[in-house]
């Protein structure tokens, strides 16, 4: 369960991660590739001091043996929230359901969608926080870095 003190530091960290998606969209627009997103969106959170890793390995356990094959994290920021960045005409549902996947999956308690297709940013922001450990039959990896 999270404590009001680290709602609070993760809600503090998802509103400059959302401010900095706005400042990237403000530059470029709608209709550029992903990856143009993903990049910026980096360069811009480094830029105002923040730890960001892009395409975070996610390993694939199945029946304790890790596969060949892994999820990729768009971008990790401060070891603590995951963004995932989109370039679509509509968000669907399966877009959340893969960033909450991957919250599950890392242990981690937030994450935004961002989908940047669209003419206001704020439109394509989705944020997702699981604040307890709910059963899910998915064991976290807790160790992705």
């Amino acid at each position: 369960m999270l404590s009001q003190e680290d709602y609070q530091r993760l809600n503090h960290l998802s509103n400059a991660v959302i401010g900095a998606a706005i400042e990237v969209h403000k530059e470029l627009g709608p209709g550029l590739l992903e990856s143009a997103y993903e990049e910026c969106l980096k360069t811009e959170l480094t830029l105002r001091g923040m730890k960001v890793e892009s395409q975070v390995e996610l390993p694939i356990i199945y029946k304790g043996v890790k596969t060949e094959k892994c999820y990729r994290l768009d971008l990790m920021v401060e070891d603590e929230l995951i963004v995932e960045i989109k370039a679509v005409e509509n968000m669907l549902k399966v877009h959340e359901i893969q960033l909450v996947t991957y919250l599950k999956l890392t242990g981690k308690h937030l994450g935004l969608l961002i989908n940047f297709n669209v003419p206001v940013l704020k439109d394509g922001v989705k944020r997702k926080i699981i604040s307890g450990d709910p059963y899910t039959g998915i064991k976290p990896i807790r160790n992705i870095h």
